[in-house]
C-alpha cells in the first residue's frame, strides 16, 4: 500500500472535497448541536454535581461533548459517501480504479479522520470558553482524537458496505453507534453508575475512547489510559481486517 500514490491522494481528496463543499451541514450544524448539550446540561447540573474530583461538570462535559462530535462525524462521513455511492452507482468508479483495498480503506478513514477533527475542534473552541480546562497530558488527546476518529471511520466503511439502503445505515447508527455513544461516560462518570451497568460499561468500547480523551485534559480517568489505548488499538485493527476483508470478497458492492 503507498499512501502517497496518485489513487489514494484522488480519493482522499474526493472524500474531504465532498464534506467540505457543504460545511455548514457537516462542520457548522455538529458545532451547535454540541453547543446546545453544553448549554442544557452544564446550566442544569454545574456545581450540583461533581464526577471528577476538583473538576467542574462543565469543564467534565466539554472533552466528553468534543470525542462525541469527532466520533460521530467520522462515522457519517464514510457511511453516508459509500451508501450514496451504492445507490447512485457510482461506486463503479472507486472499485475500477487500480487501487488496492488498504488504499481505498485508508482513504476513506483519513476523510473522516479529517472531518472528525475539524468538528471536534470546532466544539472544542466554541465551548472552551464556558470553562478552565487543563491540558495535562496533550498527546494522549492527540492520541485518543485519531484512534477514535479512525475507529468510527472504518466502522462507517462497514456500516455503508453492509446497508443497502439510507434507511439500513440510519438503524446502524440509532440502535448501534448512538447509543455506545451515549452510555459511554459522554455526560457522566461510569463510577456513578450502580454495579450492573458499571460491568456493561467495561464492554463498550466507545467509553475507552472517551474515558482516554478526557484523561489527557485532566489526568484523571476511570480507568488506566495504557488500558484504554490497548483496548482501542486491538478494536481498530478488528474492525480494519473486517473492513478490508468485506473489500476484497466485494460484499454487496459487486452484482
Amino acid at each position: 500500500m503507498n499512501l502517497f500514490s496518485v489513487g489514494f491522494r484522488t480519493l482522499f481528496y474526493k472524500e474531504s472535497l465532498r464534506f467540505w463543499k457543504v460545511a455548514t451541514q457537516t462542520i457548522a450544524a455538529p458545532v451547535v448541536t454540541a453547543m446546545l448539550y453544553l448549554l442544557i446540561f452544564g446550566h442544569v447540573l454545574d456545581g450540583r454535581v461533581e464526577m471528577l474530583e476538583g473538576v467542574s461538570y462543565t469543564a467534565f462535559l466539554i472533552p466528553g461533548l468534543v470525542m462525541m462530535s469527532v466520533l460521530q462525524n467520522a462515522f457519517a462521513n464514510s457511511s453516508s459517501s459509500l451508501i450514496q455511492s451504492k445507490i447512485t452507482g457510482n461506486l463503479v468508479f472507486i472499485l475500477l480504479p487500480p487501487l488496492s483495498h488498504a488504499e481505498i480503506l485508508s482513504a476513506y478513514i483519513a476523510a473522516s479522520i479529517l472531518r472528525g477533527l475539524a468538528v471536534g475542534f470546532g466544539v472544542f473552541v466554541i465551548t472552551a470558553w464556558f470553562a478552565h480546562l487543563s491540558f495535562v497530558a496533550p498527546l494522549w488527546i492527540v492520541v485518543f482524537a485519531f484512534l477514535g476518529a479512525a475507529i468510527l471511520g472504518t466502522m462507517g466503511v462497514i456500516a455503508g458496505i453492509w446497508a443497502e439502503k439510507f434507511d439500513q445505515l440510519a438503524a446502524f447508527q440509532n440502535f448501534l453507534i448512538m447509543p455506545a455513544t451515549f452510555l459511554a461516560g459522554v455526560f457522566y462518570s461510569i463510577q456513578k453508575l450502580p454495579p450492573f451497568w458499571l460491568a456493561v460499561s467495561h464492554f463498550n468500547p466507545f467509553f475507552y475512547m472517551i474515558d482516554g480523551f478526557r484523561y489527557g485534559f485532566f489526568g484523571k480517568s476511570d480507568v488506566s489510559p495504557w488500558t484504554s489505548l490497548a483496548i482501542v488499538s486491538v478494536f481498530l485493527v478488528v474492525l480494519a481486517t473486517i473492513a478490508i476483508n468485506m473489500l476484497k470478497r466485494g460484499y454487496k458492492l459487486r452484482h
